[in-house]
């Protein structure tokens, strides 16, 4: 109780404080704590309005996450997962290999040989701790050209930062 008493005397003078109204100062805010505005738009929204009672909703109105991410690029335009296949105009060497673009430190290549569908699928893992990889059918070499966060390459196998 005693504690109580005194912690109460310690605030008691600021409450006695007459309220003044304070003057309105503009002070300038680092990016680090201002919204992210991109040209207008803020984040996808990932979860659809839901249709009305009675509706049967559209694709549109009821997909979320992923899938409405894709969804909304194609109504757009966009392929969101640049799905489409890479352009093969030579056979890759060793000195000249294939670049495979990647925004991750690994990357899934299917290879159907030079010219376009020599031989069948043959799936390649290109990650970036090799060099080089090459298709053990027609021997075309392929590289990961790694673009993304450099924070991946050193990941230990611990999952969103944790250890």
């Amino acid at each position: 109780m005693a504690s109580i008493l005194r912690s109460f005397k310690a605030v008691a003078p600021a409450l006695r404080r007459p309220i003044i109204a304070s003057k309105t100062v503009n002070v300038p805010r680092a990016f680090s704590v201002s919204v992210n505005r991109s040209a207008g738009h803020g984040p996808p929204q990932l979860l659809g309005p839901g249709s009305k009672p009675g509706e049967v909703p559209t694709d549109e109105q009821q997909s979320t996450g992923i899938e409405r991410f894709e969804l909304m690029g194609k109504l757009e335009g966009v392929d969101v997962f640049d799905m489409k296949p890479l352009e093969i105009t030579r056979l890759g060497t060793v000195e000249d290999p294939i670049a495979v673009y990647s925004l991750f430190p690994e990357r899934q290549v299917g290879c159907t040989g030079f010219p376009a569908d020599s031989h069948d699928t043959i799936w390649l893992n290109v990650n970036h701790e090799l060099k080089n990889h090459r298709c053990p059918e027609c021997g075309s070499v392929y590289t990961l050209n790694f673009q993304g966060d450099e924070h991946l390459l050193h990941d230990d196998g611990g999952h969103h930062g944790h250890p």
